[in-house]
């Protein structure tokens, strides 16, 4: 994750796909969240209208998942931890949503509060709510997070609902993804511990202690949290590697169904570990590199590669 990704999710997301098996994201594939305003507006700037941008797989599956680039709630690495995921995804016969949460920026300033968790929120009722347009089993619609996204991908694993009785008609959709996928990300608000930048994005400069709480996520997870696959780096200064910990430990002990791998080398957001933009260069550079591999064993295991 590095500044100089601030651009506009929609112009980043829109750019044709690069692989034939994916077909190309972009006008009438990305859509809005809210057909009017959302709630806890704080204008009407873009960095207020949450969206979702398709990549469709050519050959689906049935599965979809919900993609949250990290940035520290400052802004979006649409990029590496999102176009190029959704890619990976598509390829795999997997609808993939990349979402543009609601982060903080000059006209939209901090604290953001519960914003960018209704965002997630709505993003799992919007795929659900849109199942029969695109051939989606809503019974197989995941969540991925890196870093901050991370973060926001796991404070929607442990706070859901089963829809709500109020609202539109997608509110009235769960909003519990049916698995996890988090890459390097922040889970727990413990000073010492946590992304500082994350903090203040997202609860401001002095935070109320019951809020901590309730953005520290390996403290909510119970037997309905969904089946994770975490990873991480033991070199990572950025987000350290006890926050996969936690939530790896947290989800054994509620017997939730759990996947971790740690690897030694790697620095902080390298995305899927394949491109030295975010890998680096050197003797290690590569040394990421097959975590998707270990994903995608794990998403077969979990049935979602599975066509139905």
């Amino acid at each position: 994750m590095v500044p100089s990704l601030m651009l506009a999710g929609a112009m980043v997301l829109g750019q044709p796909a690069r692989d034939p098996s994916v077909t190309p994201a972009g006008g009438a594939e990305t859509f809005p969240l809210w057909t009017g305003q959302a709630p806890l507006t704080a204008g009407d700037s873009r960095f207020d209208k949450p969206q979702l941008t398709l990549f469709k797989a050519k050959e689906p599956t049935g599965a979809a998942v919900v993609v949250c680039p990290g940035g520290g709630y400052g802004f979006l690495a649409t990029d590496h931890e999102g176009k190029q995921v959704a890619e990976y995804f598509a390829k795999l016969g997997v609808h993939a949503f990349v979402l543009q949460y609601r982060i903080v920026q000059k006209e939209r300033p901090a604290p953001l509060g519960h914003a960018p968790l209704l965002d997630a929120q709505r993003a799992i009722r919007t795929v659900r709510a849109k199942a029969k347009d695109y051939g989606i089993d809503p019974k197989r619609v995941g969540l991925m997070g890196f870093s901050a996204g991370g973060h926001l991908a796991s404070t929607a694993g442990t706070h859901f609902d089963s829809g709500k009785a109020d609202g539109d008609a997608t509110d009235k959709q769960s909003c519990r993804p049916d698995w996890l996928v988090l890459g390097y990300p922040v889970v727990t608000f413990e000073k010492g511990v946590t992304h500082g930048g994350s903090v203040a994005n997202l609860l401001g400069k002095e935070p109320k202690p019951e809020d901590l709480d309730y953005f520290s996520n390996e403290k909510h997870v119970t037997k309905d949290t969904p089946p994770t696959f975490l990873f991480h780096t033991d070199e990572d200064a950025g987000v350290v590697p006890e926050n996969a910990v936690r939530f790896y430990l947290a989800l054994k002990k509620a017997k939730v169904p759990a996947e971790m791998h740690i690897y030694e080398k790697g620095k902080h957001g390298v995305g899927l570990g394949t491109d030295p933009a975010w890998t680096g260069i050197g003797p290690h550079a590569a040394y990421t590199a097959d975590w998707s591999h270990h994903l995608t064993a794990w998403l077969k295991l979990r049935g979602a590669l599975e066509k139905k």
